[in-house]
C-alpha cells in the first residue's frame, strides 16, 4: 500500500528535467517529500470532517468514505506498555490517543480537574478492577496507583515516519545511486502518488522561484483533485 520513494524522486526528476529546471538533490527532495506527506496526512481528517456534513445518500459518498477510512486505517496502531510509577509515556509518533484496555477492559478517561473528587468519592473512587486515567503531554496516569507493572494496551493513531530516499555515492562518475536500505517510502495510500508528485514539484518550484514548476505542480494538484471527487 505504501508509495516508493525512488519512484516518486524519479518521476520529479523527469519531470523537471524536461522542462529543463535544474535538478532536486537527495537531502532538498527529502525534506520536501515529509512536509507533503504531512500536510496529505492532515488533509484526511479535513476531508472526513467535510464528509460527515454531507448528505450520505450516494454511492459515491459510500466510496470515498471507505477509501478515507482505508487511508487513515494505515496508521490505526496498537502497543502494550507496563506501568511505572502510574505513569505511561506516550510513544512520540501518537497522533491521536484511542482506547487504554486493561485486561480486556476499556479504562475510563477522566480530566485533571476530576481526579479529587473521583478518588474521594465512595461511588466514583477508581479500583484495580475498574480504573481510570488523565492523559496530558504523552503522560498517560492511572489511578488506583497501586497498578505499577501492569500492562496496558495503547490504541492510537501515529503520525507518518518521515520519508528519506537513501543514497550512494557513486565513487567514478560522482553521481547519487539510490540505496534501498537506507530508505523509507512514503505511508499513505498508494492512490495519493498523483498528488504527493504534483505536491513536491510545487515545493521545488518556491525553492528554486521558478514559476514554470510550481504551475505544472498546481495544474497537476488540481487535476487530482477533481477526479479524488468524482
Amino acid at each position: 500500500m505504501s508509495i516508493n520513494i525512488d519512484s516518486v524522486y524519479k518521476a520529479v526528476l523527469v519531470v523537471m528535467e524536461q522542462e529543463k529546471r535544474g535538478v532536486l538533490t537527495p537531502l532538498e527532495f527529502n525534506k520536501i517529500a515529509t512536509q507533503v506527506q504531512q500536510e496529505i496526512f492532515t488533509k484526511y481528517f479535513d476531508d472526513l470532517n467535510q464528509l460527515l456534513r454531507t448528505p450520505q445518500s450516494s454511492l459515491a459518498y459510500a466510496d470515498r468514505m471507505s477509501l478515507l477510512d482505508e487511508k487513515i486505517s494505515l496508521f490505526k496502531t496498537a502497543s502494550s506498555v507496563a506501568l511505572t510509577n502510574s505513569k505511561i509515556n506516550v510513544p512520540f509518533e501518537v497522533q491521536e490517543l484511542g482506547t487504554v484496555v486493561l485486561s480486556n477492559r476499556e479504562v475510563q478517561r477522566i480530566q485533571e480537574y476530576e481526579v479529587y473528587t473521583t478518588n474521594t468519592s465512595p461511588l466514583t473512587a477508581p479500583t484495580n478492577y475498574y480504573p481510570v486515567y488523565t492523559y496530558k503531554s504523552k503522560v498517560i496516569e492511572i489511578f488506583p496507583t497501586q497498578l505499577n507493572g501492569t500492562l496496558l494496551s495503547l490504541n492510537y493513531l501515529r503520525f507518518p515516519v518521515d520519508v528519506k530516499w537513501g543514497f550512494n555515492i557513486n565513487a567514478n562518475l560522482g553521481n547519487y545511486v539510490y540505496n534501498k536500505l537506507d530508505s523509507q517510502d512514503f505511508e499513505i495510500h498508494r492512490s495519493d502518488q498523483p498528488l504527493v508528485i504534483s505536491k513536491i514539484l510545487e515545493y521545488a518550484g518556491v525553492m528554486s522561484k521558478d514559476q514554470l514548476v510550481m504551475g505544472i505542480g498546481a495544474k497537476v494538484e488540481q487535476e487530482v483533485n477533481i477526479n479524488s471527487k468524482q
